[in-house]
């Protein structure tokens, strides 16, 4: 029988539940902070359409109340289970918004909790990522670059080939000023945003950076890109090739 989870995170942002709004329910405006390419048709019968790589998933819309509640979830698979994901939007004092994001549904009872701890340890970064998105970028758009390849399972090695490949002396900590030397493309000067044992996030004038050791072996890039002159199909192709060079 399939197991039920739900995870949940909240942050305050400086934005208006209009804007939050527009972050959450847009094909762009998904695009600007979550992984992969985002196509959203709106209303109460409207769908979710994600595709990353060669992984597309597709969402009903179960609850669309602009700006305070929006909600999508999975068909059932035959095996009883299901995705799925509710934002609620809440406007407070001085112009600031909260957001609860709820990801819920149930998991196969096989590998439960090796599904249940890679979701606990990979979701906080995406609601951390919008809030980034809404205080940094807010209002502009961001093109997604998604990579996927393999690395080592063990994560003090896969620390130790991703530091090599973007040139890092260190992991470093939240806050931490850093230069990013990916072989093959321009340098990126950034801050640390996010750091934790599976992931470090990277922000930059413009750009969001982001790399995730998953639990199967895998590494993933989901970066947002913002500068006007983006070349959005040779930006993923360049870090897909510094992935295969990086971690082999």
């Amino acid at each position: 029988m399939p197991r039920e989870f739900e995870l949940s995170t909240e942050i305050t942002v400086d934005a208006t539940p209009q804007e939050v709004w527009d972050a959450i329910a847009s094909g762009p405006g998904i695009d600007s902070w979550y992984m992969g390419r985002t196509d959203l048709e709106p209303g109460e019968d409207g769908v979710v359409r994600l595709q990353m790589g060669r992984y597309g998933m597709e969402s009903k819309i179960t609850a669309w109340d602009p700006p305070r509640r929006l909600e999508h979830r999975s068909e059932v698979d035959p095996d009883g289970t299901f995705r799925a994901m509710e934002y609620l939007v809440e406007g407070r004092d001085h112009g600031s918004t909260v957001v609860r994001a709820v990801f819920s549904g149930f998991l196969g009872a096989d590998d439960w909790e090796t599904e249940y701890n890679a979701l606990s340890q990979d979701g906080p970064i995406y609601p951390f990522t919008l809030g980034q998105y809404l205080t940094y970028f807010r209002g502009r758009t961001g093109q997604p670059i998604t990579g996927f390849g393999s690395a080592p399972a063990e994560r003090e090695h896969y620390w130790t080939q991703l530091q090599a490949g973007l040139g890092l002396d260190g992991p470093g900590e939240v806050g931490d000023r850093v230069r990013l030397t990916p072989d093959g493309m321009a340098p990126i000067e950034g801050v640390v945003d996010y750091r934790s044992p599976t992931q470090l996030g990277v922000r930059s004038e413009d750009g969001l950076y982001r790399f995730v050791h998953g639990m199967t072996g895998a590494v993933v890039l989901g970066h947002h890109l913002f500068a006007a002159d983006v070349d959005q199909p040779e930006a993923e192709r360049a870090w897909q090739s510094w992935l295969d060079r990086s971690f082999t």
